[in-house]
């Protein structure tokens, strides 16, 4: 993985660590932090070219971590981290349905939440924001494909959930459903195949989670 693939993530990152130094004398914000088994789902669609078809990528079944900076009790920052492998074919093609090989995912994703009922007994949020995909380990048959290229990807994320505290504790039961909106081009045998892919997955997500003041 290059150095240049991993500046927006990076940026992602200092981003985020750089929020609470700015605003903690200000807010009386806290730390919360996620821990969720999460499915991811592709809605996947593909232009082929020159041999057509579509695209078909498995699900996958991960562990997420999440940090959130509370700005006060109804907005919030949140990283989430986590990565996938999937395997990925190419169905309905001149050539037949081809095997593509596996991929691996990295999606760090930034989101903005707005919580509207922060000392509820079940506190619901959504979020939007961004989301910057790189494609890494690639994994392909060798026989009808040799090779694949897939293109780093900038996209949007949709967000909704809601958190259920355990006691006063500190610790609380969260349950999350997120859209990701992630396309890429992929080259395949050195540029002899191109696709445009539509990724696009739904994200279900259970887990537990932690606030620190």
């Amino acid at each position: 993985m290059r150095f240049s693939k991993m500046g927006p993530i990076l940026l992602f990152v200092l981003a985020f660590l750089a929020i609470p130094f700015h605003t903690a004398q200000a807010q009386d914000g806290a730390w919360q932090f996620r821990l969720r088994g999460i499915a991811i789902v592709p809605d996947e669609s593909a232009t082929i070219d020159p041999i057509n078809g579509d695209v078909e990528i498995d699900d996958a079944f991960v562990p997420e971590l999440d940090i959130s900076y509370l700005f006060s009790p109804n907005v919030s920052v949140e990283l989430i981290l986590a990565t996938a492998k999937h395997d990925v074919t190419a169905v309905g093609t001149d050539a037949g349905d081809v095997d593509v090989g596996s991929i691996w995912l990295l999606p760090p994703t930034l989101l903005v939440q707005y919580r509207f009922a922060p000392e509820a007994v079940a506190r619901p949020y959504l979020g939007a924001g961004i989301n910057y995909t790189l494609f890494y380990n690639e994994e392909v048959p060798g026989d009808i494909v040799t090779d694949a290229d897939y293109d780093a990807a900038l996209g949007f994320a949709l967000q909704g959930g809601v958190d259920i505290p355990i006691k006063d504790s500190g610790w609380f039961v969260n349950l999350d459903i997120k859209k990701i909106f992630l396309s890429t081009d992929v080259a395949l045998n050195g540029g002899a195949i191109n696709a445009d892919v539509d990724i696009n997955p739904w994200v279900f997500g259970a887990g537990i989670g932690l606030i620190v003041q």
